[in-house]
């Protein structure tokens, strides 16, 4: 069912609450473990723009970290999609100097991992 505004000037009533204004200099970046069905979905992480990619790996892990498969990942061989689109992100680099932005998806996969139990296959 369509919904139909009832003034002409809705929109200037919105008052986003996930501005990156109301991070206090951080940015809100989704991180998700593709094919790992236990976790149902990204979970939202607040961080600063100069925090450097290779330490999404340490984030993950901290999220991941107790499923069965987290510690046979091979962050070398990992697949990368950032905002649907492929990435080899360059891990010494900053998360914005690798394309990532305020409600950026990162989303990850581990070859030959697929979820526990192979369950993804």
């Amino acid at each position: 069912m369509s919904v139909v505004a009832i003034t002409p000037d809705y929109e200037d009533y919105i008052e986003y609450r996930d501005e990156q204004s109301l991070y206090h200099g951080a940015m809100l970046v989704y991180v998700h473990w593709e094919e790992h069905i236990s976790f149902v979905s990204a979970f939202g992480v607040p961080l600063p723009p100069g925090t450097p990619f290779g330490a999404i790996c340490e984030i993950a892990m901290g999220i991941y970290g107790d499923h069965p498969d987290a510690a046979r990942i091979d962050w070398s061989q990992a697949e990368w999609m950032i905002d649907d689109e492929r990435a080899t992100p360059d891990f010494g680099k900053s998360i914005v100097e690798n394309g990532i932005g305020h409600k950026s998806l990162i989303r990850f996969w581990t070859p030959g991992l697929h979820g526990y139990q192979g369950t993804a296959n």
